[in-house]
């Protein structure tokens, strides 16, 4: 039990780590490889459940994000990265690092105080991890509505569907697969359409930057 609540925690660890990792950095080179290893923190969180657990589906799971968010949603990112020459690198942030931090560490405390009554209807060493996974949505939000060009914002989608599958096996692993399944395949979907977008805006305005394309609206 010792080794499942250690192996859990750590799996945790690491994708708290790496959420915060890409919500400090501004390339976007730099935020694709660290999507990748937190899509590999993810793997081994499922993996451990399915060992403790006995259960195949959630194995299929963990093979599943394996495949798809450490392969194939970095390759579709670095794909796109590949079709642009403008530079990767967000130049002109909403929030800058200091603050970005700090609201990352407020935001862990709200994560930890709006999930507490859903640790205290069943408590497990998988439930009180529950908060880890709330507060990756919750940086990926902040991600989502504070970088400025397309492709970053599509990254803190992506750091967003990391937090709620997270706080789905967490929640119910039972179901796991059949929420997983779903989940990424809305997922996958998502990105091929905000790819396609984002051509589409560099094809139109010569680039992706938002804040940009509402001055021109202004």
């Amino acid at each position: 039990m010792n080794g499942y609540v250690q192996l859990l925690d750590l799996a945790c660890g690491a994708l708290l780590l790496t959420a915060v990792l890409i919500l400090w950095r501004r390339e976007l080179s730099v935020i694709v490889r660290v999507f990748a290893l937190q899509g590999l923190a993810l793997a081994a969180l499922v993996a451990v459940l399915a060992a403790h657990e006995g259960a195949a589906e959630l194995w299929i799971v963990a093979a599943g994000i394996l495949v798809l968010r450490v392969g194939l949603l970095p390759w579709l990112l670095r794909r796109a990265m590949a079709t642009t020459t403008e530079a990767q690198r967000e130049t002109r942030p909403l929030v800058n690092v200091a603050s970005s931090l700090l609201a990352a560490a407020a935001l862990t405390l709200v994560a930890y105080a709006v999930s507490q009554p859903l640790v205290d209807l069943a408590p497990s060493p998988a439930t009180q991890a529950i908060p880890v996974g709330t507060t990756v949505v919750l940086i990926g939000f902040f991600v989502l509505v504070t970088r400025r060009r397309a492709l970053l914002q599509l990254a803190g989608f992506l750091l967003l569907d990391n937090g709620i599958t997270a706080v789905g096996l967490l929640t119910a692993s039972s179901v796991g697969l059949i929420v997983e399944l779903g989940v990424s395949l809305d997922v996958l979907l998502a990105v091929l359409v905000l790819q396609i977008l984002a051509s589409r805006m560099r094809e139109t305005f010569g680039g992706t930057d938002l804040g940009e394309l509402r001055e021109l609206h202004d």
